[in-house]
């Protein structure tokens, strides 16, 4: 495919690729790897244009039809067939439309977008591009705010809502990884037009924090009427990134929606 995707790879078992949100980074489900790692393969990737990974060539779009041709592409060239998959925000869209391709073996969606309204919609880019905003800075004030933890968690709190959980060192790379995101405007773009109607075929599990600032719990009622036969799940005390609020609860519920929810269905199969 000629892409350039940067991942990390850990753990023996069932493959597991692991899909981070907009501007975010495969650093995100770090709180919950070594948890996965003990029953699963663990691929977490870097989406095109974040984190370690360069943007798309030029002239390929960052719809969704181009991405999820490009996951089978990736998936060839790891040999994987359909591994679960579990994604966040952007990622847990992609997971569901993975899921719907045929392109995974089970599907967790934690607040994946496209569950939303247009206002709803304009709202959460608005919200992260002020995020991002706020990362551009020369380095040196960006790494006081991450080494001041009253500032640090002021900057963050829209997104998780424990942000005190969240150290100097993941604060600075996530902030980092925010500012030099090359695809987080082309993605935003796409994105526009953007809802959610993949129907997986596979096991699918949506779980939605409910203190999530970014995307709504509210939305997860459109989740439910849109997916009725997937099981949905609400993660108390999280926000939008609950990996990082609690990572027991996370890895709990990605397990048994994935690894899980294979091991009955062949049993009853």
């Amino acid at each position: 495919m000629g892409l350039d995707i940067r991942y990390a790879r850990t753990g023996a078992g069932e493959p597991l690729m692991l899909i981070h949100g907009i501007g975010h980074r495969r650093q995100a489900w770090d709180p919950v790897i070594s948890l996965l790692a003990e029953q699963c393969e663990v691929i977490a990737i870097d989406l095109p244009g974040c984190g370690e990974s360069p943007g798309l060539p030029t002239g390929m779009r960052y719809d969704m039809r181009t991405t999820i041709a490009n996951f089978g592409d990736l998936l060839d060239e790891l040999g994987i067939e359909t591994p679960h998959i579990a994604g966040n925000s952007l990622g847990g869209a992609i997971a569901l439309e993975l899921g719907a391709a045929g392109l995974a073996r089970s599907v967790v969606g934690l607040a994946p977008a496209g569950f939303w309204t247009t206002t709803e919609r304009r709202y959460a880019v608005t919200l992260l591009s002020s995020l991002r905003m706020s990362t551009w800075v020369p380095d040196p004030i960006l790494r006081q705010i991450a080494a001041h933890p009253r500032l640090r968690r002021e900057t963050i709190r829209t997104i998780y809502s424990r942000p005190d959980r969240i150290d100097e060192e993941r604060f600075l790379g996530d902030a980092r990884a925010m500012r030099d995101s090359v695809g987080f405007r082309p993605m935003t773009a796409a994105g526009k037009t953007y809802h959610c109607h993949a129907v997986p075929t596979v096991p699918t599990t949506i779980a939605w924090g409910e203190r999530d600032h970014v995307l709504l719990p509210r939305q997860a009622a459109l989740a439910r009427r849109r997916l009725p036969k997937a099981e949905h799940i609400a993660l108390p005390g999280c926000g939008h990134v609950p990996m990082g609020d609690n990572p027991e609860l996370v890895a709990d519920v990605i397990l048994r929606g994935t690894v899980a929810a294979d091991t009955d269905a062949a049993a009853t199969a």
